[in-house]
C-alpha cells in the first residue's frame, strides 16, 4: 500500500507515536527531501531501516512507475519536508497513479499549517477554501484576488514573508482596506505569532516579519442578489466586445445564478 505519513511543521513535539512507528517499520519511503527526512529521524531519536527514495516537483512523473509497482507489493511511505504529502508539496501525482492502479493508499495524519492557522485566525470556519501559493508578481496576485472578489467562504494562502506585505496591499485593493483577515508565522515554532485586523491594519505589521506564512482573509459577504444589476453586468461585458452568451455564462458563476435565466432576461434588454 501507499502510505502518506505528515510530519511535523516546526516544532518535533508533534511528531505522533504512529508516525515514529510508521517510519522505523518502513522498508521503502519517497521523501521530497532525503537529508531532511534523516535530519527529522536524529530530532527523534530513531533509525530508519528503509530504502530512501528522493521525490520532488522535478522528478515525481519520471519515477511514477518504479513506486507504484513497489507500493503494489510492499508498504510504501511518503513523506514531504513538512506537513501532509501532496498539499502544495509533491506526491499528487504519485497517489493518482497508485489510485488508478487500484493500491490502497492509507494516512497517518498530523499537523497542517492550513488548518491550524484557520483554526486561530478568528475567521468563520464553517466554509472554507484553500488557494496555495499566491503568485509572485503583483499583476497576477491581483487578477487572481479578482477571481475570488466575490467568494464568500474564508480563504487561506501560503506567502513567504519578504512578498507578504506587497500581497497584503494587493488584497486590500481588491477586497477593500476593512475586510477582516489574518497573517499568522511560524506556526508551532518558538516565535509563533498570528497577527489578527483589517487588511490595512496588517500592512503596516507585516514589513520586516520573518518565517513562513500563512494568510487568512474573510469571505465576502452574503448580499441579495439583484437580477437588473447582474443583467447591467451582462450588458457592460456584451458592450466591451464579449459575446451574450459567454458574458451572461460569466456573470452567472461569479454570483452562483442560473445562466440561462441569466441569459434571457438579458435578451429582453437589448
Amino acid at each position: 500500500m501507499l502510505i502518506l505519513a505528515a510530519t511535523p511543521i516546526g516544532n518535533i513535539g508533534d511528531a505522533s507515536t504512529r508516525l515514529k512507528s510508521t517510519l522505523v517499520e518502513a522498508k521503502v519511503i519517497a521523501a521530497e527531501d532525503t537529508r531532511t527526512l534523516l535530519k527529522l529521524a536524529n530530532h527523534l531519536g530513531i533509525k530508519l531501516n528503509a530504502e530512501l527514495i528522493s521525490l520532488n516537483e522535478q522528478n515525481e512523473l519520471q519515477k511514477l512507475d518504479r513506486l507504484v509497482e513497489i507500493a503494489k507489493t510492499a508498504d510504501l511511505v511518503l513523506v514531504s519536508d513538512a506537513g501532509m504529502p501532496t498539499i502544495s508539496d509533491p506526491g499528487f501525482a504519485l497517489v493518482r497513479a497508485c489510485s488508478q492502479a487500484e493500491v490502497e493508499i492509507q494516512v497517518v495524519p498530523g499537523p497542517s499549517a492550513v488548518i491550524s492557522a484557520l483554526a486561530v485566525s478568528g475567521l468563520s470556519t464553517d466554509r472554507f477554501c484553500f488557494e496555495g501559493f499566491l503568485p509572485r508578481k503583483s499583476g497576477e496576485r491581483t487578477r487572481y484576488f479578482s477571481s475570488l472578489v466575490n467568494e464568500q467562504r474564508t480563504m487561506v494562502f501560503f506567502e513567504s514573508p519578504h512578498r507578504i506585505a506587497e500581497s497584503l496591499q494587493d488584497a486590500a485593493k481588491v477586497f477593500g482596506p476593512e475586510r477582516k483577515a489574518s497573517v499568522s508565522r511560524e506556526l508551532t515554532k518558538k516565535f509563533e505569532e498570528t497577527k489578527r485586523g483589517t487588511l490595512s491594519e496588517l500592512i503596516e505589521w507585516a514589513k520586516d516579519q520573518k518565517g513562513e506564512m500563512v494568510l487568512v482573509i474573510a469571505g465576502a459577504e452574503a448580499r441579495v442578489l439583484n437580477m437588473d444589476e447582474l443583467v447591467s453586468e451582462v450588458l457592460e461585458l456584451k458592450a466591451s466586445g464579449t459575446g451574450l452568451k459567454q458574458a451572461s455564462g460569466t456573470v452567472a458563476k461569479q454570483h452562483g445564478v442560473s445562466s440561462s435565466e441569466l441569459y434571457a432576461l438579458a435578451l429582453k434588454h437589448l
